[in-house]
């Protein structure tokens, strides 16, 4: 086709105001770039010359807020490891990106109407009353450090209240699904390279500053052998959630039709449990037993009751009975979370002991942030800060209490028990169904997993186990809309 050149000159001259904005921009940018590079000013010019990147990207964002969701969920896993080589909190980040994608989306209703009501669902509910829960905490009176509420409630509350809320406006059709899932592949092969580097070729020099720190060399370096971390908060953290994936991506293998995806997820899931493997991490194993046992329920397959019931009793056998693999010091560690005369156990039920004596009168905990690593940050030589709580459960009752433990052990339940049934009577199509239950089966496993470890409360399991719930109970809605577009196509 021909095109007339009154035409071109015509549709050039829409955005002939853009052109010549951006090209000015661009002219002062690289000018301003070869000053400062001219007068040896390395750190000027290369400011000059990222100056537009920041600009674009948030303009890009507010042009379509889904980029800034997908943004959160990059920080989510990366922030942690990234703080260990600079020295900013990065953690901040996921904040940050929450907080613009919400900013986005409600700028967004100047160009079209945003579906609020859509976010009006039980999780967020949920997500609020505990939101405020743990905001009333800044009045409980044994609260001794409102700094120490700041950092912790991010973790426990803020990011649970933003993203499902998020997740229904923005991130809630079934390619999203599809987003999350290869997201989470490629960012757990990540972490498995990043571990067995530190296994096998040793921990870098930003590593060693972090491992030298006050707790974290006595916990991840035991007779002498280094319990990997990659780039996570620390090995508990690193185990369960490969334990996580391991049971997410080996299910979503089982069933994936298409081969060239089902040989990635098995690689993927077979990478993911050999990291929970070097570890170190005992409670991690709950993951994967737990959550393939709760997969053979969900499946409503007898066969692969069977088959998977078989494998998890010759793998606990094995563990439980034997000495196999006994040279080996990751499977010997492993291993002895099954031992009978288990010292740390020993410990672990003293502690718990003593909260229960500490906490029968404060039905509302000692204060968020008054436990864990952030208590001995900020408020060290308190009891609470000094007893480890060895556990997301006990944390959560150590710094809110019995009704705090209660309200989140019913939302965490709750989300939980809606999954199994949308699975077992509500979705119909065969991939939405098998999704369901490797998320589900994988969540399972985390819940139990967290009563001695606090994988279900870090980054990034956290906003990945809410995203994915909330996406989950979206899919009902996914396969209605569906059937009556097809519907539509019959009758036209």
């Amino acid at each position: 086709m021909i095109v007339k050149l009154p035409q071109i000159w015509n549709s050039n001259k829409k955005h002939r105001s853009l052109i010549l904005t951006v090209s000015v921009v661009f002219v002062i940018l690289m000018s301003g770039t070869i000053y400062f590079f001219s007068q040896n000013n390395l750190i000027g010019g290369i400011a000059m010359f990222v100056l537009p990147f920041p600009f674009f990207y948030l303009y890009k964002v507010f042009s379509n807020p889904r980029l800034g969701f997908i943004s959160v969920l990059y920080a989510n896993y990366f922030a942690v490891g990234l703080s260990r080589y600079v020295s900013a909190p990065t953690g901040l980040l996921v904040d940050a990106f929450c907080f613009l994608t919400l900013l986005a989306v409600i700028f967004s209703q100047f160009n079209h109407k945003v579906e609020w009501k859509n976010a009006g669902k039980d999780f967020t509910i949920f997500a609020l009353i505990w939101f405020a829960m743990t905001l009333l905490q800044l009045v409980n009176p044994e609260t001794i450090s409102r700094e120490a509420w700041f950092y912790a409630m991010r973790g426990q509350a803020l990011y649970i209240v933003l993203i499902v809320p998020l997740t229904y406006l923005i991130f809630n059709r079934p390619k999203d699904m599809d987003t999350l899932i290869t997201l989470c592949a490629w960012f757990t092969l990540l972490a498995v390279l990043k571990g067995v580097g530190q296994k096998y070729l040793g921990v870098d020099r930003w590593e060693k500053v972090w491992l030298y720190q006050p707790g974290n060399r006595s916990t991840h370096i035991l007779f002498g052998q280094l319990r990997v971390f990659s780039f996570f908060s620390d090995a508990g953290t690193y185990g369960g959630t490969m334990g996580y994936f391991g049971v997410m991506f080996a299910i979503l293998g089982i069933h994936e039709d298409a081969k060239r995806k089902k040989i990635f997820y098995y690689f993927v899931a077979l990478t993911s449990l050999f990291g929970m493997l070097i570890s170190g991490t005992r409670s991690a194993i709950a993951v994967p037993l737990v959550g393939f046992a709760v997969y053979t329920i969900l499946s409503k397959k007898f066969q692969v009751m069977i088959l998977v019931g078989t494998i998890l009793f010759v793998i606990f056998f094995i563990l439980k009975y034997t000495s196999i693999g006994q040279g080996n010091y990751d499977i010997r560690r492993m291993r002895s979370a099954f031992a009978e005369d288990n010292p740390s156990l020993n410990v672990r039920l003293e502690n718990r002991r003593m909260f229960g004596e500490y906490l029968k009168t404060r039905p509302f905990g000692g204060g968020v942030g008054s436990a864990g690593n952030w208590g001995m940050r900020f408020t060290p030589g308190t009891f609470l800060a000094e007893t480890a709580t060895d556990g997301w459960y006990i944390q959560l009752w150590a710094e809110q209490g019995i009704v705090g433990l209660t309200f989140y052990l019913i939302m965490i339940g709750y989300i939980a028990i809606k999954s199994s049934f949308l699975i077992f009577f509500r979705l119909k199509k065969p991939k939405n169904t098998y999704i369901s239950i490797a998320f589900t089966s994988g969540l399972f496993g985390l819940i139990v997993s967290s009563y001695s470890a606090s994988s279900l409360g870090q980054m990034p399991n956290t906003i990945i186990v809410f995203v994915a719930a909330t996406l989950i109970s979206l899919m009902p809605k996914w396969e209605k809309e569906e059937e009556m577009s097809k519907k539509k196509e019959i009758i036209e």
